[in-house]
C-alpha cells in the first residue's frame, strides 16, 4: 500500500484511542481486468478514441456495446468505477453517428450527477467529431436556452422531476421525440420505494407518449448490484431487459475495518464524534478522505467536529473540510465538486448524495458513519474509495442501533450477506391516482392504453377520480378537468399533493426547500436548521404560506423531533394462527402528531420544549402480532409488561431492514398491553407512507427470520438493561419509557418456538 494509506490503516489499528474500538479488518484482494471482445469492430474514429488512450473495453462493456447493436433493453450491474457509462454511450453515439435525426434521453437522479455526465459526453463527442448537441435541461436550464434545446438537442439529459413538467407540453417536443432511440436510466437502483414507484409510473406516462409518435426506444439501465436485476428493471420500466453482470473491471487492494464506538460496552463514544476524528486524522495525514453521514443534520455537524479535531491537530487544514448535501444552490454544488477533484478539499463530509457516480477525482479512503440502511448503498460508498488500481481504505463506524450493532457482531453477514431485492409498487391506488391525472392531462387516457399501462385496477379508479369531478370521459377517452396542472401537484418523492416548504433567511432570503411533512419534524418553531456548516434556528413555520422564517445564530445544540403516535386497524388482509395468538397482515389508519422536540447537546438530552403542531393522519399498511393473554401473563407481572413488548417493537423494527429493502426510518410502531382494535396485547409495525408500499407484506411473509435475528440481538448485547444498540430507540415519542429487555427477549423466544410450519406464505391466503 502507499504510505499515507499505510499509515492511516496503522494508526486505528495501533494508537489509541482508535485502537480499542477497531473489531474487524477485512482485507480484499485486488482484481485483474478481464478484457472483452465485440462481434463486429467499432467504426474506425471509435477505436481510434480508445486507442489513443490505451482503453481497452472490459467484458461487459464489450455485452453492452453488442447487446444494444442488437435492438434489446438492457440493464447493466457492475460496480462502481466499473466504465458502465462507456459501455452505453458508445452504441448510443454510434446509432447517432448513423442516423442523423435519431435522438437520446438520459436520465439522471440528480442535477450535479447530469452536469457531471454532460461533461464527459461532451468531451468524447468532441473527440469523435459527432455534433449532437448534447445539453442538460433540468430546473436549473434558463427559460431563454429551452425553446433552442428542445428544437436542435439529439441528446438530453435531465431528471424525472423536470420530465414530470414536460410531458404535459409534449407538442414542444414533437422533434425530439419523434425520433428517440435511447432512454438511458443510470443508478437506476435509487429509484425504489415510493420514489422508484412514482418514476415507475411517470416511465409509464412517457411510454404512452411516445407510442403515440410510433416510437418505442431502447431501454438502457445502469445500477448497482441487485438480487433481482432483470425483475426489477421490468417493474421499473415495463419492458424487460437483457442483464449484464459479469463484470469486467479491475481494482486495487481494500481494507475495510469495522470500528465500533460500541466494543468497549455500551453508551461508549459518539459514533458521530469518531467519524469525525477519523476525517481529520486522514486529513493531516495527507489521505484525501469523503465521509458518508445518514442525514442532512449530521452532515454539517461532523464537519463542523472535524475542523475543530483539526484546528488542534492541523490548524492550516481547517478549511480544506467541507459538507455536500442536497439543498444547496447548484453554484455551491458545483463549487464543492470541483474542489474536491482538485484537492482544494481534503475532506468531504456527505450525505447519499455523492453516493452516485459523480466524478470527484481519486479518493484513498471512505469513512461511513452508520450502516447506510441497505447492502447495495453500503457498496456503493466503499466502492468511492480507490477508483484505480492504488490501494484504498474504507472504515465503518455503526452507530448505536440494532442493526448497525448486530451487523458489527456478525461480520460475515455485513461482508458476505447477499444483494437485496429492490421492488417499486405501480398499483398503489394512492401513487397510482396522481398519475392517472397527470396521464389525462397529456393526453386524453384512451380505454386500451389504460390497462397497458397502469394495470387492471387503473379504470375503477378513474371512476372514482371523475366522481369527484377531476376527470370526464369523453369520446376521446378520459381528460382532466380542474386545476392546478396535476403535474404540479403531484410528488415523485411521497405520496399526495402537499408542496415543498420555502426556508427563507430573515423572511427574505431564500435558504433552502424542505418537504412539508418533513417541515413539521425539521422547521418547527425552535428547531435548528444547519447549512454549510452554518446553523440557523426556526423563528415561525407558516403552513398556509408554505414558509420557514429562520435567523442565522451559532448555538451548541441541535434539535430532536418528539412524534406521537396512535393507529387504528381499519381491515385484515392476511392472518394465520402464530402459536396461542395470530400475526396480521392488513390496512391500518396512523395519526402522526409532532408534539415538541428534544435540545441536544452531543448526543446528551438537555432539554424539552412542547409545540401546538397539527397532527398527520393517513391510511397505510402494517403488520402486527396479536397475543393471547394468558401467553403475555406468563412471561412477567402485568406491570412489566407494557415495557416487554415496547422493547419488543423497538427490536424488531430495528431489525426488518435486515430481511425487507428499507431503513428504519420507513417503519414506524405502536405496542400496548391491550389495543381496542384487537382487545389483546399487540405489537404493531406499519409503513409510513401512505398506502405502503409492499414493506410489511414482505415482513409478514419473513416474520419468523425477523423474530430470530431480533431475538440473537437481545441475547447478544451484553447490556443488561436495554440500550441504543437494541431496544432504545431516538424516534420514540415516549421516550423510550417504558422499556423491559428481559421480558421482550422472553416474548421473542415464545414467538420463535412457534412450529415452522407456521411460516407465511404469499399465496392461499
Amino acid at each position: 500500500m502507499g504510505m499515507p494509506i499505510d499509515e492511516a490503516l496503522a494508526t486505528l489499528l495501533a494508537q489509541d484511542p482508535y485502537r480499542d474500538f477497531v473489531t474487524h479488518v477485512e482485507h480484499v484482494e485486488p482484481r485483474r481486468a478481464v478484457p472483452g471482445a465485440l462481434r463486429t469492430p467499432l467504426p474506425p474514429v471509435f477505436q481510434e478514441y480508445l486507442d489513443e488512450r490505451d482503453w481497452h473495453l472490459h467484458r461487459h462493456q464489450a455485452t453492452v456495446v453488442d447487446t444494444l447493436r442488437q435492438g434489446h433493453h438492457v440493464m447493466v450491474t457492475t460496480s462502481t468505477a466499473s466504465g458502465k457509462t462507456l459501455g452505453f454511450n458508445l452504441p448510443i453515439l454510434e446509432r447517432l453517428a448513423a442516423d442523423a435525426q435519431a435522438t437520446a434521453l438520459y436520465v439522471y437522479p440528480t442535477k450535479a450527477l447530469a452536469q457531471d455526465q454532460w461533461k464527459n459526453l461532451q468531451g468524447l463527442t468532441d473527440a469523435l467529431n459527432l455534433n449532437v448537441s448534447a445539453a442538460i435541461y433540468d430546473g436549473d436550464t434558463p427559460n431563454a436556452q429551452r425553446s433552442r434545446i428542445r428544437t436542435t438537442s439529439r441528446v438530453i439529459l435531465t431528471n424525472f422531476y423536470m420530465l414530470h413538467q414536460v410531458l404535459a407540453w409534449a407538442h414542444q417536443w414533437d422533434r425530439f421525440w419523434s425520433h428517440l432511440a435511447f432512454v438511458v436510466i443510470d443508478e437506476a437502483h435509487m429509484y425504489r420505494g415510493v420514489f422508484g414507484s412514482n418514476v415507475a409510473l411517470l416511465i409509464r406516462r412517457l411510454r404512452r407518449l411516445l407510442a403515440l409518435y410510433g416510437v418505442h426506444p431502447q431501454f438502457v439501465m445502469a445500477s448497482a448490484t441487485l438480487a433481482n436485476p432483470t425483475e426489477f428493471g421490468t417493474e421499473l420500466t415495463g419492458v424487460t431487459p437483457v442483464l449484464v453482470d459479469q463484470d469486467g473491471s479491475g481494482h486495487g487492494a481494500q481494507s475495510i475495518v469495522i470500528y465500533n464506538p460500541e466494543a468497549l460496552g455500551p453508551g461508549g463514544a459518539s459514533p458521530h464524534q469518531e467519524t469525525a476524528r477519523i476525517v481529520a486524522a486522514n486529513v493531516a495525514a495527507g489521505v484525501p478522505t469523503l465521509a458518508f453521514t445518514v442525514s442532512r443534520h449530521m452532515a454539517e455537524l461532523v464537519t463542523q467536529w472535524t475542523r475543530d479535531f483539526l484546528r488542534d491537530s492541523a490548524p492550516a487544514l481547517v478549511d480544506r473540510v467541507a459538507p455536500y448535501r442536497a439543498g444547496y444552490l447548484p453554484r455551491e454544488r458545483r463549487d464543492l465538486e470541483a474542489a474536491l477533484r482538485s484537492g482544494i478539499i481534503r475532506g468531504m463530509v456527505s450525505t447519499n448524495a455523492l453516493e452516485v457516480g459523480i466524478d470527484i477525482g481519486h479518493l484513498d479512503a471512505v469513512v461511513m458513519s452508520g450502516f447506510p440502511g441497505t447492502m447495495i448503498s453500503a457498496r456503493q460508498q466503499m466502492g468511492r474509495a480507490g477508483r484505480s488500481d492504488q490501494p484504498s481504505m474504507v472504515v465503518w463506524v455503526p452507530f448505536a442501533n440494532p442493526l448497525d450493532q448486530y451487523l458489527a457482531r456478525h461480520p460475515a453477514m455485513f461482508f458476505r450477506r447477499p444483494h437485496e431485492r429492490a421492488t417499486v409498487d405501480v398499483a398503489n391506488p394512492y401513487i397510482l391516482a396522481g398519475h392517472l391525472l397527470c396521464a389525462t392531462a397529456e393526453r386524453p387516457l384512451r380505454a386500451p392504453e389504460i390497462e397497458q399501462y397502469f394495470g387492471p385496477s387503473a379504470l375503477a379508479l378513474l371512476a372514482s377520480l371523475g366522481e369527484q369531478d377531476l376527470v370526464r370521459e369523453t369520446p376521446r377517452g378520459w381528460v382532466y378537468q380542474s386545476h392546478p396542472a396535476p403535474s404540479q401537484i403531484v410528488s415523485l418523492t411521497g405520496i399526495g399533493t402537499r408542496p415543498v416548504v420555502k426556508v427563507l433567511i430573515d423572511g427574505e432570503h431564500l435558504l433552502e426547500t424542505i418537504d412539508w411533512a418533513k417541515a413539521l419534524e425539521e422547521a418547527h418553531p425552535g428547531a435548528v436548521l444547519l447549512h454549510q456548516a452554518e446553523s440557523y434556528v426556526v423563528s415561525a413555520l407558516d403552513l398556509d404560506r408554505q414558509v420557514a422564517i429562520v435567523t442565522k445564530q451559532t448555538v451548541d445544540y441541535w434539535t430532536d423531533p418528539i412524534k406521537m403516535v396512535d393507529i387504528r386497524v381499519v381491515a385484515e388482509r392476511r392472518t394465520r394462527a402464530w402459536g396461542r395468538g395470530r400475526l396480521v397482515w392488513g390496512e391500518v389508519e396512523v395519526t402522526e402528531h409532532v408534539v415538541g422536540y428534544k435540545i441536544r447537546k452531543f448526543d446528551q438530552v438537555v432539554g424539552h420544549q412542547v409545540l401546538s403542531l397539527p397532527p398527520v393522519t393517513y391510511k397505510t399498511m402494517g403488520l402486527w402480532f396479536v397475543m393471547a393473554d394468558d401467553m403475555v401473563a406468563s412471561l412477567a407481572p402485568r406491570s412489566e409488561v407494557a415495557g416487554g413488548l415496547h422493547a419488543a417493537e423497538h427490536a424488531m423494527i430495528g431489525m426488518m431492514p435486515l430481511h425487507v429493502l428499507c431503513d428504519r426510518w420507513d417503519l414506524g410502531g405502536v405496542s400496548t398491553p391491550v389495543h381496542p382494535d384487537t382487545l389483546a396485547p399487540t405489537i404493531f409495525v406499519y409503513e409510513g407512507v401512505e398506502g405502503g408500499i409492499g414493506l410489511t407484506e414482505k415482513g409478514y411473509l419473513l416474520a419468523h427470520d425477523i423474530i430470530r435475528t431480533t431475538k440473537e440481538l437481545l441475547r447478544d448485547c451484553p447490556c443488561e438493561e436495554g440500550c441504543p444498540s437494541c431496544v432504545l430507540s431516538p424516534k420514540c415519542g415516549n421516550d423510550n419509557n417504558p422499556i423491559n429487555k428481559r421480558v421482550a427477549l422472553a416474548l421473542l423466544q415464545i414467538l420463535d418456538s412457534v412450529d415452522e410450519g407456521a411460516r407465511p406464505v404469499p399465496s392461499g391466503q
